[in-house]
């Protein structure tokens, strides 16, 4: 059980749970990618089934990470600090965000998962196998959602995205989350904050869960609306690298995850990142009316630095607005 904190306990607000789109990736591929690019343009987030990721290598996955989780806080606390990567709880980044939950956060080079197993794992060996699957394969789902976008974009280079997370110096990560039930909550109404409102970075999240509630979104009239567990599926959601290089099109929405009194929630969380050298600005094709970018180009480095060094629910993209300043010396 968690500890008593300073996060507020929240009442569950009476909003019905939005029904995110569902993709079915074994349909007509051209239907698809039209599919993909408005779930992308009207909410963000969108959920796939038919995605080929071996139920093994899922339920092998989630074997592991529970295993750590249910160790002793001392053991897992060999596997830490997060500076960034390894376990960490409560205490999400750098500036005093704080949440009810515990996490391993993870580079998804293979040479650092091997070097993080021997402090996450009884049996390094295993957990790295496991890991290494489990990434790889969702690593190559995301790159098939990302290229169907770019066919339903009409994008010169429908690669463009895949091809960055692709790339050997990828600056992607893998985050095991981990929200115990609360028993400071008196009832399933009592809800508090496991992880704070944001938006996700880079340039786009592939969400597993287990079947407990937990996620919501903001929907436009900045209402938070929960968002329905579904073992069965991938929950996408675009981030703010996919934002800028389509001009604003994607919208990379903000999204918090809650606790509550009874169950656990976990969830494993890849996100597909260029590498830190990778330039990030607008599409051509994305160009339209009057031809401006809404953003200045910025490469992944800049933005990481920026967005990390700024609470979860500042507004990051602001920062690189076409006709902004720079800002803390990022250029």
């Amino acid at each position: 059980m968690v500890v008593a904190s300073s996060n507020p306990i929240i009442k569950l607000e009476k909003v019905q749970p939005v029904e995110l789109p569902i993709i079915d990736l074994s349909r007509e591929r051209s239907e698809v990618s039209k599919q993909i690019v408005k779930a992308c343009e009207e909410y963000g987030f969108f959920k796939v089934i038919n995605h080929g990721v071996a139920e093994d290598i899922i339920t092998g996955m989630e074997e592991e990470a529970l295993n750590f989780f249910r160790k002793p806080p001392p053991e897992k606390q060999k596997a830490g600090p997060a500076n960034p990567y390894g376990y960490g709880c409560k205490n999400i980044g750098f500036n005093g965000d704080v949440g009810e939950l515990e996490y391993l956060l993870l580079h998804t080079n293979p040479v650092s998962i091997s070097q993080n197993s021997i402090s996450i794992s009884n049996d390094p060996n295993k957990f790295r196998t496991i890991t290494t699957a489990y990434i790889e394969s969702v690593k190559e789902l995301a790159c098939e959602i990302l290229e169907l976008m770019g066919e339903g974009l009409c994008v010169t280079d429908a690669s463009v995205w895949s091809r960055m997370i692709r790339d050997d110096d990828s600056d992607s990560l893998f985050r095991l989350n981990h929200y115990p039930p609360s028993d400071l909550l008196q009832g399933d109404d009592d809800l508090q904050v496991g992880f704070g409102e944001h938006t996700d970075p880079q340039i786009l999240t592939m969400l597993r869960s287990n079947d407990v509630g937990g996620l919501q979104i903001s929907v436009h009239d900045g209402m938070w609306v929960p968002v329905p567990p579904d073992p069965n599926a991938f929950c996408v959601n675009v981030g703010d690298v996919l934002q800028a290089m389509t001009n604003g099109r994607f919208l990379s929405v903000r999204h918090r995850a809650l606790t509550n009194s009874s169950r656990p929630r976990m969830s494993m969380a890849y996100f597909g990142a260029p590498p830190l050298h990778a330039r990030v600005e607008a599409l051509p094709e994305m160009l339209t009316g009057n031809g401006a970018s809404l953003y200045r180009p910025f490469t992944w480095a800049e933005y990481k630095k920026a967005a990390y060094t700024r609470r979860l629910r500042d507004s990051r993209l602001e920062f690189f607005r076409a006709c902004g300043e720079d800002h803390d010396g990022v250029a």
